[in-house]
């Protein structure tokens, strides 16, 4: 059995003093990350280190999210005992005696982006799939865990330029924020998601090398984002997928079920 022995980050050194940013690119698959990380198709994300192999907290965006905004990221695959897993974020009013473990930032509220308001943070979202688009009841949800919500259509995942509309916006923000504001910000990158076909020319279905068409393309736009956070101030950086997809393997398609290519997430966390 694999365990941490040690955490990579203490966030109660971060918490206060950095910004941060969560880059969620939906329904990503942990395989074709690693491959294309490998292969150099990802070179702006590789230059802040390896994909760790996670397992997702749920198995379609509604779910995964709600987890992970109340602080129970994707977790390492290896690690099966809970104690040694590594946690960033951990909610006073929950489990385990209710004492947070070493390194990780214990806060109040409902999300970890409330208790990060508490704190003085700005917090921004930047939605992609319905699930953020503010347009029904179920829509308004997740963005009203934010101070500021954004959505249009452009950035949804059948507009194949959507992540550079998203980060545009985004650039813009966080240029906008004045003085020593400290800015928490959550974007919901939905180009992986399906449809993706269209990153290829000529196809027309979905497919894993589609998957992975699309992967290059938010790589090729995530080095605005990542450099105009650079440029506000130190900045911690979650980034992560919150769920897989299936492509017909074993007779599945999509996900919204537990398979091993929707349960298996890439994730990663770094200072910019």
């Amino acid at each position: 059995m694999r365990e941490i022995e040690h955490k990579t980050v203490d966030m109660n050194d971060i918490v206060g003093k950095y910004h941060i940013l969560f880059v969620c690119m939906d329904s990503l698959r942990y395989d074709v990350a690693k491959k294309e990380e490998e292969q150099g198709g990802t070179p702006i994300l590789n230059q802040y280190g390896a994909w760790r192999e996670c397992q997702a907290p749920g198995n379609f965006t509604y779910p995964s999210h709600q987890a992970m905004f109340a602080g129970f990221l994707p977790v390492d695959t290896g690690v099966k005992n809970m104690k040694y897993r590594e946690k960033l974020f951990f909610s006073e009013d929950i489990g385990m005696g209710r004492k947070a473990p070493e390194g990780c930032y214990s806060f109040k509220g409902s999300t970890f982006v409330e208790g990060l308001a508490g704190e003085g943070y700005d917090t921004y979202c930047i939605g992609g799939l319905s699930f953020f688009d503010k347009r029904t009841d179920i829509g308004k949800v997740m963005p009203s865990y934010f101070k500021y919500s954004y959505w249009n259509p452009s950035f949804g995942c059948k507009v194949k330029e959507s992540t550079e509309h998203q980060i545009d916006l985004a650039v813009r923000k966080i240029r906008a924020v004045s003085g020593e504001q400290l800015v928490m910000m959550y974007i919901n990158i939905s180009a992986i998601h399906y449809p993706n076909y269209f990153y290829v020319a000529g196809q027309t279905q979905d497919s894993v090398e589609t998957h992975a068409a699309a992967l290059r393309y938010v790589d090729a736009e995530l080095g605005r984002l990542f450099g105009a956070f650079r440029d506000k101030g130190r900045t911690f950086v979650i980034c992560c997928s919150d769920h897989g997809t299936c492509y017909g393997e074993d007779g599945y398609l999509y996900h919204g079920f537990n398979h091993p290519l929707v349960n298996t997430v890439p994730y990663k966390h770094f200072i910019l």
